[in-house]
């Protein structure tokens, strides 16, 4: 199966580095113009410079700092003035890390604000004009703790799960023109941000990050973590015709690691 994104234009959120540029990555190859966004202007450029052009792609990248909302609505509301989208992925970092017991409001607030403000703003400017050509694709990077919660990730686990709940009724509204809303259920990857969890989680057990990553691959049924590119086959897929009857659904991409149904 060919899967081409040809005259496609893709945002990718959070696409400096790991499950982000790997969908970048992925989407440039398959035909896609893409336009990357992250707070790194360094490491966008990089990576801007090294995306395949094969199909005449000019490529560009916004450069945006998801912690701080209102500067985000700023930079997406003047990117969306003069420039459509046909794929939306929406993707930033993680929240901190951290049991219930140990986040207040506070923390719930600026985690609401980075995971479920950013993404239903994004996605509502870039509707307006998937409505239009009665084609679209909204990709939500999730994780699988919507499902089965992880201890040591209270915000995500919280917010997270919002971000799905929402997709799930957008999908429901937004069929009739053409597009579809899915989400993406992460598993264990070979990021920055599980190496930098499992260093907290190992300090915490008085282990080194190492044995926490060997524990980790021997709970997946596969018995490793992902390689990114992975999760960019799956997300070029989603972007597709090819998956247009697929939509409003939790995909887990996470070599069987999830136990419920």
């Amino acid at each position: 199966m060919n899967i081409s994104l040809k005259n496609k234009k893709a945002l990718i959120g959070g696409s400096s580095s790991g499950i982000g540029r790997a969908i970048a990555e992925q989407l440039a190859e398959s035909g896609a113009t893409v336009t990357l966004m992250a707070r790194n202007k360094d490491k966008l450029k990089a990576i801007l410079s090294k995306l395949p052009t094969a199909d005449g792609q000019k490529h560009q990248y916004l450069l945006v700092d998801f912690n701080d909302f209102e500067g985000y609505k700023k930079v997406i509301s003047a990117y969306f003035e003069n420039n459509a989208v046909d794929i939306l992925i929406n993707n930033t970092q993680g929240p901190s890390g951290g049991g219930a017991l140990e986040k207040d409001v506070n923390d719930y607030q600026d985690a609401f604000d980075l995971l479920f403000k950013t993404v239903v703003f994004t996605s509502e400017l870039a509707l307006k004009q998937m409505q239009v050509n009665a084609w679209g694709r909204i990709i939500n990077v999730a994780s699988i703790s919507v499902k089965e919660p992880l201890s040591y990730l209270a915000l995500s686990n919280s917010i997270r799960a919002a971000v799905t709940t929402w997709a799930k009724t957008l999908a429901s509204d937004v069929g009739q023109y053409g597009i579809t809303v899915n989400n993406v259920l992460t598993g264990y990857f070979d990021t920055d941000r599980i190496a930098q969890l499992n260093t907290k989680k190992a300090e915490k057990m008085g282990v080194t990050p190492e044995e926490v990553l060997k524990e980790m691959e021997a709970r997946v049924p596969v018995g490793r973590i992902g390689d990114p590119k992975e999760y960019g086959h799956l997300v070029a897929f989603l972007a597709s015709e090819k998956a247009a009857y697929i939509t409003g659904t939790n995909i887990p991409i996470d070599g069987g690691l999830l136990k419920s149904m």
